[in-house]
């Protein structure tokens, strides 16, 4: 899992894998949707009713997971878009990752080094 020469993408989740190891690009994502539906559905960190508390460390959760989102977002832009773009689906792509951005710029949900593979399609979208 890449997005491009500069940067590999390990996989751990901490609990059943602990030690960082190399997956393609389709086991990484597996992983990662196996493993987000498993922080959604636990509610220690995902309150079920109206009005329960969320933990303090929700928001670290968040930025796991969107940081990690990402990352899919990353490896297609970088692995992917002339593929993206022979189909002629480049719009709803952008659009969507152009959503995800202002969601994560508006809550702060990654670090500014985490976003470097995109950073220059970033600035561009977000200034238009």
């Amino acid at each position: 899992m890449s997005a491009g020469s500069k940067y590999e993408y390990l996989w751990a989740d901490g609990v059943k894998v602990k030690k960082p190891v190399r997956l393609t690009a389709p086991e990484y994502i597996n992983a990662l949707c196996d493993w987000i539906e498993t922080q959604i559905d636990n509610p220690q960190l995902f309150p079920q009713h109206y009005g329960e508390p969320f933990p303090l460390k929700f928001k670290d959760v968040l930025d796991s997971i969107f940081k990690r989102l990402f990352r899919v977002y990353a490896h297609i832009y970088h692995s992917h878009f002339k593929h993206i773009c022979a189909l002629g689906e480049e719009a709803h792509l952008n659009t969507c990752f152009k959503h995800f951005m202002y969601f994560t710029e508006a809550y702060n949900l990654i670090q500014p080094k985490e976003l470097a593979p995109l950073q220059d399609l970033i600035t561009q979208m977000l200034s238009t």
